[in-house]
């Protein structure tokens, strides 16, 4: 008999937009196994200025690739501070508004699974399921207030507003009828927490899971099939290409690599290239300090649509996965950026400067590329050159591992994962 399941995240509204995303791509494989589907989401987009125009209505419904998704209104924000604040309390009341008239219409659904990345949803999930009985699946995809605190210069555990968000988020993990870290290592917060049954908390590990950020082949492949990416650099056969996607933000911290640029200029490296393919608001400041500088081996392509990545990777050499390390408190629970699993699918190897715990690092498990400990200018130079050097048929040995890799996180893989926990839960 089929099930209904309704998904809950603030910000799957660009999803609806690029036919592509978590939700949307579990929401693709559920219908195939005979699944009913909404996806419920805001009418802002993070970080756009075109929101969807609801015309005065509370909610607005449309569908993209026949799954279904539910506009919810919610206060207009730039930036981070009050109004983004103001925005996710709007869609926290809105959203259970919204689902009591769908469910007046249609019937409410088996299961919710709300998820993060702010805890408003999850919130909301569970007071909506508990008042209609329905079980509510909280899915957690970053740590809230573990994040804040990592990347934060003023804000420490001690601080009474993080100690009143940590026991939101005990609250949370405590009533939610099961959790889905998309990080390996949910169970290990729980237990240092000390909020596991064993530890004297109420939280019963056998109903927490995991399900990493993940690659829909099918969408991969198609796209590197239609969409090709001619460029000058790219399609030069004598350099070695190290490309990095991605935002280009403070937080993003892409500094680094233009150490990286320069120290291997200053060695004589003329046939690597770093390429970067993004955009944010710190790209013309970083653009202007590598002209200063004379640096040619860096170059920043600007902004891309999501359709041409997989060409981009595919003429890589090696890819590069970068971070700060403000997140090692926070990584070493594990890595779900979205970019991993397209490296992975592009069949290259991952260079990688984010630190995570060795159980739970991926690309070193797998042998699918390198992971650099210490954090330097002269650690990724040297990962680079280890790759630029290597015999061919050590190189393809790391490129098959990738794609092995990308393979045991495709969608259509893990949604098998999530429709077992969500009979389980729903029964």
């Amino acid at each position: 008999m089929s099930k209904t399941i309704w998904f809950w995240n603030h910000y799957a509204t660009e999803m609806f937009f690029q036919q592509g995303g978590r939700h949307h791509w579990f929401a693709k494989y559920l219908k195939r196994m005979d699944y009913k589907v909404k996806i419920f989401c805001a009418s802002t987009q993070h970080g756009r200025d075109d929101d969807i125009q609801l015309e005065g209505a509370l909610y607005k419904e449309d569908i993209s690739e026949d799954i279904d998704y539910v506009f919810v209104k919610v206060r207009a924000y730039k930036g981070n501070g009050i109004s983004r604040i103001l925005n996710m309390m709007s869609f926290y009341h809105n959203v259970q508004k919204a689902a009591k008239k769908i469910a007046q219409r249609d019937g409410v659904p088996d299961v919710i699974l709300a998820s993060s990345v702010h805890p408003l949803t999850l919130i909301a999930g569970i007071r909506f399921g508990k008042k209609y009985k329905i079980p509510c699946i909280c899915e957690v995809r970053d740590l809230w207030p573990e994040s804040i605190v990592a990347y934060s210069e003023k804000l420490s555990k001690k601080n009474l507003f993080v100690k009143f968000l940590y026991r939101g988020e005990r609250w949370i993990y405590e009533r939610a009828d099961a959790l889905i870290f998309t990080m390996e290592g949910g169970k290990d917060y729980i237990i240092e927490q000390g909020w596991d049954q064993v530890s004297g908390g109420k939280i019963d590990l056998n109903k927490v899971h995991y399900i990493n950020n993940g690659v829909d082949l099918e969408s991969y492949y198609h796209n590197l099939q239609q969409y090709d990416y001619p460029d000058p650099d790219l399609d030069n056969t004598s350099l070695f290409k190290v490309v990095y996607t991605g935002s280009i933000r403070r937080v993003n911290n892409l500094n680094p690599l233009v150490s990286v640029a320069e120290k291997l200029m200053e060695l004589g490296s003329r046939d690597i290239r770093i390429l970067i393919f993004g955009d944010g608001n710190q790209k013309t400041e970083i653009e202007e300090c590598c002209k200063k500088k004379g640096l040619t081996n860096i170059v920043f392509k600007g902004h891309l649509e999501e359709k041409y990545i997989p060409a981009i990777l595919s003429k890589s050499s090696i890819v590069i996965l970068h971070g700060s390390h403000q997140t090692e408190k926070v990584t070493k629970y594990g890595l779900s950026p979205n970019k991993l699993f397209k490296y992975f699918a592009a069949g290259k190897p991952v260079l990688s400067d984010i630190r995570v715990s060795q159980k739970y690092d991926l690309i070193r498990a797998n042998e699918a590329g390198r992971t650099i400990i210490d954090y330097s200018t002269q650690g990724i130079c040297e990962g680079i050159s280890y790759f630029e050097t290597l015999r061919e048929d050590a190189y393809e040995r790391y490129c098959s591992n990738s794609l092995h890799v990308a393979e045991q996180f495709d969608f259509k893989y893990l949604t098998e994962v999530l429709k077992e926990i969500i009979e389980n839960t729903a029964n």
